[in-house]
């Protein structure tokens, strides 16, 4: 029920009018008067839910193209139409990881998985043609300096390089930033990262990165030690989602990938990601409480 509920929701912001909020000429979130709300949170998380419901009621079946592969292409179809809708390539990017990453988990034949990515690549490639702005970012992601005049496309990704570098080994000092004071646009939002770097340093950055590490072992161990499938795929699920946000956006920052809409977990403003990781957390921590004994804890 909260699958659809979130496709829904999706549709809605795109179909029903004044309902949604435009932002940077997208559709992506609900106003609701009194806080915004972005649909494709709600959707991660439900595409774990329903992932992991379906695996442990399949759990000896998994390894055939009929229950292993086909159930989750076909629930692929409406998570990318409706992602694309919405022009959000980034939650696109991670609905279809984590999609990946459950039938991974849950036992899909590995041939499969290989047609699979191989099949998702060449998607990607296809979207990254069709739409103009996903071209334009592949163009500045090869030098963000050249495109920092005109209309300053590439200033933001340059900036955060500059904000990096900035930093040096020990940083400038915690609340020092530079880049923040109107250098680098939105400097709380996806590239809060990049300000980490200048504050705090190569050392501070690699401190914030083992804390995530550290974080997701906890996470696996508690998916382990879960008494019952369902229950340890949900957690595994929501770590590889934390964990797939982490590592796209300490790679958009550094400009190893294009640049994507993608917040960093705990970390980046905003309500509806901060929201649903929260949530998620209760999650984790009920099936943790509800499967540890009193010596594994």
């Amino acid at each position: 029920m909260i699958f659809w509920i979130a496709i829904a929701l999706c549709l809605a912001i795109v179909c029903v009018p004044g309902l949604g909020i435009k932002s940077h000429g997208a559709y992506r979130w609900i106003d609701l008067y009194i806080v915004q709300f972005q649909p494709s949170e709600l959707l991660k998380l439900a595409i774990i839910l329903v992932c992991a419901k379906y695996i442990s009621d399949n759990q000896g079946r998994m390894r055939t193209f009929k229950y292993g592969f086909l159930p989750f292409v076909i629930l692929a179809v409406p998570v990318v139409g409706v992602m694309l809708i919405q022009k959000h390539l980034s939650g696109t990017i991670i609905c279809c990881l984590i999609l990946f990453f459950m039938m991974f988990v849950g036992g899909t034949h590995p041939l499969l998985l290989t047609g699979l990515s191989a099949a998702a690549a060449g998607g990607a490639t296809l979207l990254f043609t069709l739409y103009d702005h996903a071209k334009r970012r592949l163009m500045i992601w090869k030098d963000p300096f050249a495109y920092m005049s005109g209309n300053g496309e590439g200033w933001q990704p340059a900036q955060s390089l500059y904000a990096i570098a900035a930093g040096g080994f020990w940083g400038l000092g915690l609340g020092n930033s530079n880049q923040k004071h109107s250098f680098l646009p939105e400097p709380q939002n996806d590239y809060i990262f990049a300000i980490l770097c200048e504050e705090l340093g190569f050392l501070g950055a690699l401190l914030i990165i083992v804390l995530y590490m550290a974080f997701a072992y906890r996470g696996f161990i508690i998916a382990k030690c879960s008494k019952d499938r369902f229950g340890s795929l949900v957690v595994l699920g929501i770590i590889f989602k934390t964990m797939a946000h982490v590592v796209l956006n300490i790679a958009v920052v550094t400009n190893t990938i294009p640049s994507t809409g993608i917040t960093l977990p705990f970390i980046s403003y905003g309500g509806s990601s901060l929201l649903m990781q929260l949530v998620e957390m209760g999650i984790v921590l009920s099936v943790s409480r509800y499967s540890y004994s009193s010596k594994e804890v």
